[in-house]
């Protein structure tokens, strides 16, 4: 977004809180409003520290990213400034997820949440959804409401590797965590002969690192580590098929993982969990076969037609592709944010 905006004549200022410093970078002028030291910093402070220098900037508009910065937004309203909220995921919804609370409490601070959410993005000039799903909740609030998906750059991760030059691997690109099904993944292995898995992420939790590597399928496993974008590239040039099989927590269900856009941009065919709007996307462009995520066999097998039927697998790969130039690309996405800021700036 800010490197869209940057290109089209805007003075882009992005606020962050990271303790790396300020620097410039492709016409974006990052501001640091510094490091918190721990979660409660994080909670407590980082928002009146972030206040602070978007005050100082005396933008013409303020476009916020996090559920937390919503109060500064209502700031900024007071100060007579246009402001745009940003919402990534449906966060009541999100908070009846978390395991660590009982369900009333989760229920309580759920509610809660979208009392407060209602009431202050009414008053905001516009909000921009990461989803469907989300701009569909947001519009009954605010009717200025528009979904902007992080679909791929198209020229990105495009490549034209021969097929038959590929090796018998497959990829899982992202953060690597339980809810983002990397033991299903690994224990699917067990269920495949001649494939290895491309790991290209971190691993989130440290016991959960410790307990798939411990599995006999790790032995078929290449970890890569964390990669930069070309490197990527190079990963998907010469896998045969991306995994995207997120467990189905609740706010995983109706969301767009950008890495499932990616493998198709890249030309590959997806194994993606068979939640209904996957599905659709998944099954309705022909660029992949969608599994239950919580069943390594069935994961293995998905793998193993890919690697067994490479005719098929590249005809699915390129399906993919051509969903990807003609619909699920940033350009047209780009297209709606720039809309969306020549209303608010005239």
């Amino acid at each position: 977004m800010c490197r869209s905006l940057a290109n089209h004549g805007y003075a882009v200022n992005l606020v962050v809180a990271d303790g790396k410093g300020d620097e410039t970078r492709e016409g974006v002028n990052i501001i640091d409003a510094g490091a918190s030291k721990d979660r409660f910093d994080r909670i407590r402070n980082a928002p009146g520290r972030i206040f602070a220098r978007a005050v100082a900037l005396n933008a013409d508009l303020y476009h916020l990213h996090d559920p937390e910065l919503i109060p500064i937004g209502l700031k900024l309203k007071k100060l007579g400034k246009r402001v745009v909220f940003d919402s990534h995921e449906d966060v009541p919804l999100q908070m009846l997820g978390k395991p660590y609370l009982n369900r009333p409490m989760r229920w309580g601070i759920a509610q809660a949440l979208r009392v407060y959410e209602v009431w202050a993005c009414k008053q905001f000039d516009g909000v921009i959804a990461a989803t469907p799903f989300i701009r569909d909740k947001f519009l009954k609030i605010n009717s200025n409401t528009l979904d902007i998906n992080n679909f791929p750059l198209l020229d990105e991760l495009a490549n034209t590797s021969d097929w038959d030059l590929k090796a018998n691997e497959v990829v899982y690109v992202g953060g690597i965590s339980k809810i983002r099904g990397i033991e299903e993944v690994i224990l699917a292995m067990d269920f495949t002969q001649g494939v290895r898995l491309n790991l290209a992420g971190q691993f989130i939790e440290k016991a959960l690192e410790e307990q798939v590597k411990n599995h006999e399928a790790w032995s078929k496993v290449n970890e890569l580590g964390f990669l930069n974008r070309q490197q990527v590239n190079e990963v998907l040039a010469k896998s045969r098929a991306g995994l995207v099989t997120l467990q189905p927590v609740i706010n995983y269900i109706d969301a767009l993982p950008v890495k499932m856009f990616e493998y198709m941009s890249a030309g590959i065919p997806i194994i993606a969990s068979n939640f209904p709007l996957w599905r659709e996307i998944v099954e309705g462009n022909q660029c992949g076969l969608c599994v239950d995520p919580l069943e390594p066999k069935a994961i293995g097998e998905a793998i193993q037609f890919l690697i067994d039927h490479p005719a098929e697998a590249e005809k699915m790969g390129k399906n993919g592709r051509q969903a990807v130039e003609q619909k699920y690309n940033w350009s047209i996405e780009e297209d709606k944010l720039l809309k969306l800021y020549k209303e608010l700036s005239e």
